[in-house]
């Protein structure tokens, strides 16, 4: 929303016969363009909340946005849009999960997605911090259950569990330049949006080079497609053609080798990296530590004042 040629490209990818998403704060989506976004042919709305209340939920977006969330999810009803609610859990909002389905009831959300915190970029910068417990986990996952028994077929509901707590990773994009091509707003062409963290690779933009060359041809894109690169136990497993050996941006951050397995797999080497992370969240011991809130100037410590809603 704040792209002022939002609403030409939505037209110009309707023209092309695009299906278009977007995917938004709600910072910015007023009466006026989201008339101007219906009127170009913007197909879908998905509408990120922090939490059920207006307390942490403007906590951790580190400004004042749940009222005005609220509203963006009236209009976004009001003109007749389907409606996705996304909350990412952690630590602090995973308790609220009966809750925050109460809000996507009231709001009128025909999908729900419960996305748990996947710890790479500034999760994982803060991730003793917001990685939640194995029973925090269960609780809520078992509150979601409940909550589909009881609404049935009127609201679809995905819970999707972190990684740490599982035996194996992710297929990560459905493996590495499978299916999958992002461009950002500079024109930089990505295999995943988190791919630039990643040492040595270079990533054209489509600038200098069209889809067809980038997507067959790139270094970027061939850098970890197929099964080639894989180093033991990957390479042998036979679950490489299910989990491509996990998230690359993981495995470089757990391990300092995007080419290793990810350390979420038990059979890695570097399991244990994971294993430590999730010993501390259990630790009662363990003094909680601030939380460090991005900055487009400087990152900066807040002290842990977030009131927590019983």
């Amino acid at each position: 929303m704040m792209r002022d040629d939002l609403e030409p490209i939505v037209a110009e990818a309707r023209a092309l016969g695009f299906y278009s998403n977007l995917i938004t704060s709600g910072v910015g989506l007023d009466e006026r363009r989201i008339r101007a976004l219906k009127d170009a042919g913007l197909d879908h709305i998905q509408l990120s909340f922090q939490d059920s209340t207006r307390e942490l939920n403007d906590f951790l977006s580190s400004t004042r946005t749940f009222e005005r969330k609220s509203r963006t999810a009236a209009l976004i009803k009001a003109h007749g849009y389907p409606m996705v609610l996304n909350v990412v859990l952690h630590r602090l909002n995973i308790d609220h999960v009966e809750q925050i389905l109460e809000m996507a009831v009231a709001f009128g959300a025909e999908y729900v997605e419960l996305a748990n915190a996947q710890y790479y970029g500034w999760a994982h910068v803060n991730r003793d911090r917001l990685l939640p417990t194995r029973a925090q986990v269960v609780r809520a996952e078992e509150a979601t259950n409940r909550f589909r028994d009881k609404v049935g077929d009127r609201m679809r509901v995905f819970f999707v569990v972190p990684d740490y707590f599982e035996r194996r990773p992710k297929a990560c994009m459905n493996g590495w330049g499978s299916v999958f091509l992002t461009v950002t707003p500079d024109g930089t062409a990505l295999p995943c949006q988190a791919a630039r963290m990643l040492p040595g690779l270079a990533f054209p933009t489509v600038k200098a080079a069209g889809l067809d060359w980038i997507w067959r041809e790139s270094e970027g894109f061939n850098r970890y497609r197929g099964d080639g690169w894989m180093k033991e136990p990957c390479r042998s497993c036979p679950e490489k053609t299910k989990d491509f050996g996990g998230c690359r941006c993981q495995a470089f951050l757990l391990s300092g080798d995007p080419a290793n397995a990810d350390p979420v797999c038990e059979l890695s080497p570097h399991h244990g990296v994971v294993t430590a992370a999730i010993e501390r969240a259990h630790d009662p011991s363990i003094r909680p530590v601030p939380i460090v809130f991005r900055d487009d100037r400087r990152s900066r410590q807040f002290a842990d004042r977030a009131p927590i809603a019983s």
